[in-house]
């Protein structure tokens, strides 16, 4: 997901750019309204991250500027309550408002929420996503795998696991986090079976499971599918 920042004070906007980053996100950001929208109209976003009191334009102008050529996603960042109350007055467009101070998890949790929303609307985005040049391919109908053509046979398990993985390539996933993803609930043990399950996997999907590319560990952190879905 490509995502633009628009937010002027240093310490928040390298605080949400950390957190975004973190998330497999791609990150642009600017503390100017003007150079916004001139991002805008030359990179495709997914999302933009605005904040009301920016330089160069304010924060509700350039959200009338954005609303009047594309209905691109955007939450906006206001620091009072009562700015929350005049934006929603002004019927200015966007698709959600966050409020200063605020805390990391509540911003990730909404956009997760508004792209849930969207893809909802969207009937809920393809059914069949490929990978690396449609060597891989991931059915989400049927709960299918295929590498080269050829069933993964993957269990259930194997497949909440990788599904999971694929939706959200580039995000590092902790053990316990990527656990809770698959059962449903805060698991509360040994991380380390997840690792079976990986394992398992990659000797499903991979090439050569020892050396993956698809699954790839990060080092005290966890895992995340590299590859990007192939263009349809």
């Amino acid at each position: 997901m490509n995502i633009l920042i628009v937010e002027d004070e240093a310490s928040v906007r390298d605080i949400l750019q950390s957190y975004f980053i973190n998330e497999g996100w791609n990150v642009h950001i600017t503390g100017d309204g003007r150079e916004a929208l001139k991002r805008i109209q030359l990179l495709k976003l997914d999302l933009v991250v605005l904040d009301l009191m920016i330089q160069g334009l304010p924060g509700e102008e350039v959200c009338r500027s954005i609303r009047q050529v594309s209905n691109i996603p955007l939450i906006m960042i206001t620091s009072k309550a009562r700015e929350t109350d005049m934006i929603n007055g002004l019927n200015l467009g966007a698709d959600d408002y966050i409020t200063k101070p605020f805390r990391m998890k509540e911003v990730i949790a909404r956009i997760y929420a508004l792209q849930r929303r969207i893809n909802h609307l969207n009937k809920s985005g393809p059914n069949v996503l490929y990978f690396n040049r449609r060597r891989l391919m991931v059915n989400f109908e049927f709960e299918d795998v295929y590498i080269d053509g050829k069933p993964a046979n993957l269990t259930a398990t194997e497949f909440r696991t990788l599904s999971i993985l694929v939706k959200k390539p580039g995000k590092v996933f902790s053990r316990h986090d990527l656990s809770y993803e698959v059962q449903g609930y805060r698991f509360i043990g040994d991380g380390r079976v997840m690792d079976v399950h990986i394992r398992n996997i990659r000797r499903k999907i991979e090439e050569d499971p020892k050396n993956p590319q698809y699954i790839v560990t990060k080092i005290g952190s966890g895992y995340k599918f590299t590859f990007q879905p192939d263009e349809t």
